[in-house]
């Protein structure tokens, strides 16, 4: 009888499954949609936080600098709302969805480790306060957006 090598998952590849699972069930949870420029929405009455993904963050690298918009700048779903300038390039942060920025991240001007450590939550970027409530329904569920990026890297 011959012995056959079965090549088992890593440890560090099981708990990435696991987390992406968790992560992508939280966020459905809790009124998140995403985009397929790698940023996120999560709405809460007529406001929406904003920031970008965790594969938008993987992607770019070290987060040196962000943008933190103005409160009072309007914006329309996909313009530009802010710029991030990461160790591999520049890219352009977009609104989700249309409406008036409230208030910026001002603690990634003194922390931009917040970014780079936890885009999804405190690293966010901007609350806009929304004029277009539809729009969410436009965007990417966490189920989407996960089979987005799983076909952007094949």
């Amino acid at each position: 009888m011959k012995n056959t090598l079965i090549k088992l998952p890593s440890a560090k590849m099981l708990c990435a499954a696991v987390a992406a699972r968790f992560s992508i069930a939280a966020r459905a949870a809790s009124g998140v949609r995403l985009t397929k420029s790698h940023e996120w929405v999560k709405v809460e009455g007529n406001k929406g936080t904003v920031g970008l993904t965790q594969h938008a963050r993987d992607s770019l690298g070290d987060i040196v600098f962000c943008e933190i918009p103005q409160a009072g700048k309007t914006v329309k779903a996909g313009e530009a709302i802010s710029v991030v300038e990461s160790v591999k390039s520049v890219s352009d942060v977009y609104s989700p969805m249309s409406g008036e920025v409230i208030v910026g991240n001002d603690a990634l001007g003194k922390d931009l480790g917040l970014i780079n450590r936890t885009p999804e939550t405190d690293g966010w970027i901007a609350k806009i306060k929304l004029t277009k409530l539809d729009e969410f329904d436009t965007l990417l569920t966490p189920e989407q957006y996960a089979k987005h990026c799983e076909e952007d890297h094949h």
